[in-house]
């Protein structure tokens, strides 16, 4: 299943800078990875435009939204990373309080056209 999420970044260079070089190729901790796919995200991809960021995740069947929120929440070097992102993340002014990301809602699909 396809997911596209939202979030913001603080509107500064320094900050998106950051950003970028703590996501860099190699610079994500390993147990950040282990985590994202012992949920059965099978691939995530983050774009930038400006200060805003989109997230595309493809999960298998197992992927539970709920189960991978409590074992980010007793995992240290999630919760670590978490704080370090919190310095550069801002939820968009929409988002249901205490969530970061914000699921877009897809109004079109080419596949739907004739």
């Amino acid at each position: 299943m396809r997911h596209i999420l939202l979030i913001d970044l603080v509107d500064e260079a320094e900050a998106i800078s950051r950003y970028e070089a703590w996501h860099a190729s190699g610079a994500v901790p390993p147990a950040i990875g282990e985590s994202i796919r012992d949920a059965d995200i099978t691939a995530m991809d983050i774009y930038r435009s400006g200060n805003r960021l989109v997230m595309l995740m493809e999960t298998g069947p197992d992927f539970d939204p709920a189960a991978k929120a409590a074992a980010d929440a007793s995992n240290p070097a999630v919760q670590a990373w978490e704080t370090q992102m919190d310095e550069v993340q801002r939820p968009l002014p929409w988002a249901i309080p205490g969530v970061k990301w914000t699921e877009a809602t897809r109004i079109y699909s080419l596949a739907e056209q004739p």
